[in-house]
């Protein structure tokens, strides 16, 4: 295997520029999912300069190009996906027909394991290691906006009629109602994520925000611009003031959603919901094909998906006794954690003590 491995800034412009195409080919070759932003040059950049350890795997056959495999790794050689925690979609993104040996290829990374919780669909090698695959739901806007609002009003009569006659009355009640596809305030970027803190206060999740990396990784691919790629802040305004807005990242043909939220002072209101619909219109002029509304058992992404994807969780290891104790601290936690999500019993109380627990964090504050 020709392989050889740089940090993000020994990259060079012709790498990225060949990383980049694959993208924008691969869903002329059957491969989709690779144009998902997590999987592009941008924010593996990004994620190293917020975060140590970044890599970028580059596999060459006959002189150019044919892999890129980004990773992040320890001195020890434990391997992670890039943004594991906060990214989406992961994975090799590679030109039609190439193949490797997972073993293979970490051991030229010098891993001795590598963990993932968003792989997505087409990677075989890694698929084989998978302890989990989980949907991942989307909206398709590829037909255009007014098509898939039809899908939506035969799937969901009820839920639209209702959502839409929600925006009418939120422009009554609070003044005209104006979306934004593309903020470029930052003031409005700072108020989505006190927005998100709040709630992830208020509902007893560890708060994101909260680590300051992920705060200058959001704030840094916000200024990131390329061609096709780019952070996108949407914004949905009443009475000229923000009530609803969503960051997430796009390339040429998906929009990743990523961070939303809403002033709960509006919630009657559904601006969350109202939000996502004046996102999908938008994405739909721009040429977007769908919206990726990420991994996660949400009843508004059951409400406004058209399909689902998979995505898979799980480790590829090596025979090392690194990766033996790596898989020992981490598979108990995971396993416990997608036990209580996937079984309604379980989840409804736990979920219910996290918001108490919240309520009392919050009155405290």
């Amino acid at each position: 295997m020709d392989l050889s491995v740089y940090r993000p800034g020994e990259l060079t412009g012709a790498d990225r520029a060949a990383w980049t195409a694959m993208q924008a080919k691969a869903h002329l070759h059957g491969s989709p999912e690779l144009a998902n932003p997590f999987l592009s040059p941008e924010f593996a950049l990004a994620v190293g300069r917020c975060r140590r350890g970044v890599r970028i795997a580059v596999v060459r056959e006959d002189g150019e190009p044919a892999a890129f495999f980004p990773f992040q790794r320890s001195a020890a050689g434990v391997g992670r996906a890039v943004g594991l925690g906060v990214s989406d979609a992961q994975g090799v993104v590679h030109r039609p027909g190439f193949t490797w040996d997972a073993r293979e290829l970490l051991r030229a990374c010098g891993l001795a394991v590598w963990e993932f919780d968003h792989l997505v669909e087409g990677q075989r090698p890694f698929e084989a290691h998978a302890s989990g695959t989980f949907p991942s739901p989307v909206i398709d806007v590829d037909q255009g906006f007014d098509a898939y609002l039809a899908r939506l009003r035969g799937q969901s009569p009820k839920f639209t009629r209702t959502t839409l006659a929600k925006d009418r009355k939120l422009g009554r009640d609070a003044g005209e109602v104006v979306y934004v596809h593309d903020e470029r305030d930052p003031a409005a970027l700072r108020t989505l994520m006190d927005w998100k803190s709040a709630q992830y206060r208020r509902t007893g999740r560890s708060d994101r925000f909260a680590h300051e990396w992920i705060t200058r990784l959001v704030e840094r691919l916000f200024h990131t611009r390329s061609e096709p790629f780019a952070g996108i802040l949407s914004v949905l305004y009443a009475g000229g003031r923000p009530i609803a807005a969503h960051f997430g990242l796009r390339t040429e043909r998906v929009l990743a959603c990523w961070f939303p939220a809403y002033d709960p002072a509006y919630s009657k209101y559904s601006p969350g919901l109202v939000l996502h619909l004046r996102m999908a219109e938008a994405a739909a002029a721009d040429g977007i094909a769908y919206l990726d509304l990420g991994r996660g058992q949400k009843e508004y992404k059951d409400s406004l998906k058209t399909r689902e994807i998979q995505v898979s969780e799980g480790w590829v290891t090596r025979r090392h006794p690194v990766a033996f104790g790596h898989r020992a601290r981490r598979a108990p936690v995971r396993a416990l954690r997608n036990v209580v999500v996937s079984r309604p019993e379980l989840f409804e109380p736990a979920d219910k003590l996290l918001k108490q627990m919240g309520k009392i964090r919050s009155g405290r504050r």
